[in-house]
């Protein structure tokens, strides 16, 4: 009997940790790449180039995809379905503010259900270099919010491996 209370003890205390924990996040991160402005906004706004600098598109090269739309547009939604890391989810371009911004939403199915608002923004600084500025943000529900710290981190990290593959590519 006393181990019952115990077990109900701490799940009351994770769920009334995770009632009073932070249930929004925010990530940002910025590169300066040597390309023109046009250049690099040409290649983010493709959702299937995004293939080849997003970390989180190379966690399972043999996932099945599915697109609808027209690549590029507003509403083109670009379908994922691979293994435990990759996950299953769908990215929607939601606004487009030519040669400024992309708007788009990540919906992830699995390994759960979360939804997240990203934005990558251009800045020319000078007619040879691009500033891409690139945010995730959304909110978790209780008791999943309690991993917000962790997964900042690790999202932060990726989009800092991301935005070096991109660097590369678009400066060759």
């Amino acid at each position: 009997m006393v181990i019952l209370y115990i077990i109900i003890g701490i799940v009351t205390l994770v769920f009334l940790a995770a009632l009073f924990s932070k249930k929004n996040h925010y990530v940002k991160r910025e590169i300066a790449i040597q390309a023109p402005l046009q250049k690099v906004f040409d290649y983010i706004r493709f959702l299937q180039n995004q293939e080849s600098f997003n970390t989180n598109s190379m966690e399972d090269a043999n996932r099945e995809k599915s697109f609808q739309g027209n690549d590029g547009t507003v509403g083109y939604i670009y379908a994922w379905k691979g293994n435990k890391d990759a996950g299953e989810g769908e990215k929607e371009i939601l606004a487009i503010d030519a040669d400024k911004s992309l708007e788009m939403e990540i919906r992830f199915v699995k390994p759960m259900k979360a939804t997240a608002r990203i934005i990558m923004e251009t800045e020319s600084l000078s007619v040879n270099e691009t500033k891409l500025s690139w945010s995730n943000a959304g909110s978790l529900p209780v008791p999943i919010n309690l991993f917000i710290p962790k997964m900042q981190k690790h999202v932060a990290k990726d989009m800092e491996k991301s935005l070096l593959i991109l660097k590369s590519l678009l400066e060759k």
